[in-house]
Parts: structure tokens; C-alpha cells; sequence
């Protein structure tokens, strides 16, 4: 645990701060020559010993061979965990687990989601196995698995071709992908750069948030529709009949100031609307 901490502890990943809080190491070991992988890891070296902390990926681009803990990695990944491989030398020495709690109201909200007939899909740098089985916890209808960062916005393109892409992310790498999305929704408790990058953002960061935006949405635009009809109801009808001489002049007028505050009490309405 010492050796993977000591490099977690370079990297300002999410993931890594976690590992790094959990072991609660107070001395970490000298890391030479560290960098970050992009999508699959990190990696560099403790006591001129090379050391590879990341996913399958990574693993089988650097020839390290896992078939010793294949069975082990399947469990963890079953289970819906994050899975790190930590290799010494090119030899497999551990195996870290991270998984984040499902919150309740996220599975509900996902399932309105798919009642009102949207189609739910996750985009992310998971394992397929881990991803199937969130996806299948939560009700998500559709994995897209094993995608680097840089991907994220391509395949949201790709979704953009068959529908309208509504992206919910909090995370730096998630910010392309909000702004390529049709609508980009944004958790108030991510980074800074998703906040910026996202159309909508969410002050609480729960998901719930998510069909509350799209109910509010609804509404708002459903209000539209029956504003302009009053406004063009009343002057459509009223302004006609005045220029005909059937009816006064100011009857017209008020017709218009009654179509103002026709407009006015209906928008305010939309305060009541339980959403």
C-alpha cells in the first residue's frame, strides 16, 4: 500500500485523493520520474523499481501479464468496483477497489427518466463488466465503456446523430463533452471548468436536479405557447374590429393592456408549478 500511495499521492485525481485518505500514510516514499497517463493510469519509479498503477489497459501496453489475478480483478469488477492493477517490474503486486455508493435518489430519478421515455446512457473510462453492472443498479439503459477523456465529446457526436444529447458530467474531462452536447448540465459540486462549460448548472450536484431542469423546461416553454396566443388573441381580434368602426377605439386599447397583464399573471403561475 505504501508504494501506491506514495505515487497516488502526485496525482489531483478524485480516485487518487481517495486512496491517499483511505491508507492514511504519513510518509510517503521518494517517486522518481512520475507521470500521469491519460485515461489509463500512472506511473514511475520508487527504489529504481518502475512502477505501473492503472487499468487492463495499461497493464497490456506495457507487457505486464495479469492472468495470475484475472479471477480476483473479475470479482472486484462484479461488484461494480473501480479496479487498479499496481505492478512492480512488470509483475502484478496488488489490486485496489474504489466504488462510489448509488444513491437512492439517483435511481429514481433515472427511472422517470426512462418512463418519460428518454433513453439513459453512460459514457465512461470503466470497464465494461464495472459499467454493466452500475448501469444495471441504476436502471441506465445503454453502457458506452472503456472511453478516454479525450473521447468523450466524439461518441456524444456520435449519439448526436441519431438524437438531441442532453450530457450531465462534473468532471475536467467531462467539459467537452458539456459543451458538444445539445444541453450540458453541469454539477455545482464539480470543477470549475465543467461549471463553466455547462448550458445548466446544478447548485446541489444531485441528479434529481436533472429532471427538475427538464420538468421547469416544460413548463416554461409550455407558458410561452399560451402567452403568445393571449397576445395575439386579444390584439388579433380587438385591433381589426376597431379599425372597422365596430367596436371604440379604447376598447382596443384595453384589449391590449388586458393582454399585458393577461401575460404577466400567467408567467407568475409558473412559481406554483411543482417540478
Amino acid at each position: 500500500m505504501e508504494v501506491a500511495t506514495s505515487l497516488e499521492n502526485l496525482s489531483e485525481h478524485p480516485i487518487a485523493k481517495a486512496i491517499v485518505s483511505y491508507s492514511n500514510l504519513k510518509k510517503f516514499k521518494e517517486v522518481k520520474k512520475f507521470r500521469i497517463i491519460r485515461g489509463k493510469g500512472i506511473e514511475g519509479e520508487i527504489n529504481r523499481k518502475k512502477i505501473f498503477i492503472g487499468n487492463r489497459t495499461l497493464m497490456k501496453e506495457n507487457n505486464i501479464s495479469i492472468k495470475e489475478i484475472e479471477s480476483k480483478l473479475i470479482e472486484f469488477e462484479s461488484k461494480a468496483y473501480t479496479t487498479m492493477i499496481v505492478s512492480e517490474n512488470k509483475k502484478p503486486i496488488g489490486i485496489i477497489g474504489v466504488a462510489d455508493d448509488v444513491k437512492e435518489d439517483s435511481i429514481s430519478a433515472i427511472n422517470y427518466l426512462n418512463k418519460q421515455g428518454y433513453k439513459t446512457v453512460m459514457i465512461t473510462g470503466d470497464n465494461e463488466l464495472t459499467a454493466k453492472v452500475i448501469a444495471k443498479r441504476t436502471g441506465i439503459k445503454q453502457v458506452i465503456s472503456q472511453v478516454l477523456p479525450e473521447e468523450k465529446a466524439n461518441k456524444v457526436k456520435e449519439l448526436q446523430n441519431r438524437a438531441m444529447v442532453c450530457f450531465v458530467g462534473d468532471g475536467i474531462n467531462d467539459a467537452p463533452a458539456l459543451k458538444q452536447a445539445n444541453v450540458g448540465i453541469a454539477m455545482g459540486t464539480g470543477t470549475d471548468i465543467a461549471i463553466e462549460a455547462g448550458d445548466i448548472v446544478l447548485a446541489r450536484g444531485n441528479i434529481r436536479g436533472v429532471v427538475a431542469s427538464i420538468n421547469l423546461s416544460k413548463a416554461t416553454f409550455s407558458k410561452i405557447k399560451q402567452n403568445l396566443f393571449w397576445a395575439f388573441a386579444y390584439n388579433v381580434i380587438m385591433i381589426p374590429l376597431a379599425v372597422a368602426g365596430i367596436i371604440h377605439p379604447v376598447l382596443a386599447e384595453i384589449a391590449m393592456a388586458a393582454s399585458s397583464i393577461t401575460v404577466v399573471t400567467n408567467a407568475n403561475l409558473l412559481r406554483r408549478k411543482r417540478i
